[in-house]
């Protein structure tokens, strides 16, 4: 026999069920793909907390977009789906971490053409998993970066390389940086190879060399190798283009022109 203590019935909070008036279909896969896309780059600064989620938005042009963006200062990670019907009038709204995560749980035990139903608002958002699942939640009331300033448009070399073989080198030459400062991998760009090193006070040094296909000048430049490899981790085809201007400027990787996904990542001094 227990006897438990127990709270107030009444305490329970309650998400009213307020009008949303937009709404949306996306396939369980589609949902799954934007948010596998992205998520790795939501913040976990509490004090910039509108950067604690996925900044999702319908863009306008001839060709509408549904967006999803998430950046911690450090990296950001876009990616595009053609725009749902219902979707244009949507307006930015910040899915929140939390939520975000447990979506993402819920679409594992569904088929990848299920459909998921989104309705929201400026301040609330519903997803419609099936008639008796229903995950609803506040959304983060705060306003999200202008992202697309730091988007490169005009970096001028073109680094192409296997992503598997460059996230393998990344990984290997890491095993050596066990600090906070010595987490920069530096990447040597040359003719056509590039030269992976790493250097730890307290362990020595590690390098390799990777094949590549590279023609412009040579360049050094260096990366938080757990962000490299973070987003090395989204890319499902064999090659990705890496897109570098200089040292200190941000760089753009994608898997070519046409990638619905784009990713930017700042450099570290090495």
């Amino acid at each position: 026999r227990f006897s438990l203590a127990t709270l107030k019935r009444d305490d329970f909070p309650v998400i009213a069920e307020t009008d949303l008036p937009v709404r949306f279909t996306l396939s369980a896969g589609e949902l799954k793909e934007l948010i596998d896309a992205v998520k790795f780059a939501i913040s976990t600064e509490e004090t910039r907390y509108y950067l604690n989620g996925i900044y999702l938005h319908a863009t306008t042009g001839p060709a509408p977009k549904l967006r999803g963006v998430a950046t911690d200062g450090h990296r950001l990670a876009r990616i595009e789906l053609d725009l749902p019907a219902g979707a244009a009038d949507m307006p930015g709204v910040i899915v929140p971490r939390k939520c975000v995560n447990e979506v993402r749980k819920l679409l594992d035990e569904m088929a990848a053409d299920a459909p998921v139903e989104v309705s929201l608002s400026p301040a609330k958002i519903r997803f419609r998993f099936s008639a008796d699942s229903t995950l609803t939640s506040k959304l983060i009331d705060g306003t999200f970066p202008d992202y697309s300033r730091v988007i490169p448009t005009a970096n001028d070399k073109l680094l192409k390389i296997d992503a598997r073989t460059l996230a393998e080198g990344v990984d290997r030459v890491a095993a050596i940086a066990t600090t906070e400062k010595t987490r920069a991998v530096k990447l040597a760009l040359g003719r056509d190879k590039v030269t992976l090193s790493v250097t730890s006070p307290e362990n020595g040094t590690a390098s390799e060399d990777l094949p590549a296909d590279y023609a412009a000048s040579e360049l050094e430049v260096g990366f938080n190798y757990r962000y490299l490899l973070d987003i090395l981790g989204q890319v499902s085809g064999d090659s990705v283009d890496v897109h570098l201007s200089d040292a200190s400027a941000p760089t753009l990787i994608r898997e070519g022109d046409e990638a619905r996904a784009l990713y930017v990542l700042m450099p570290m001094r090495v």
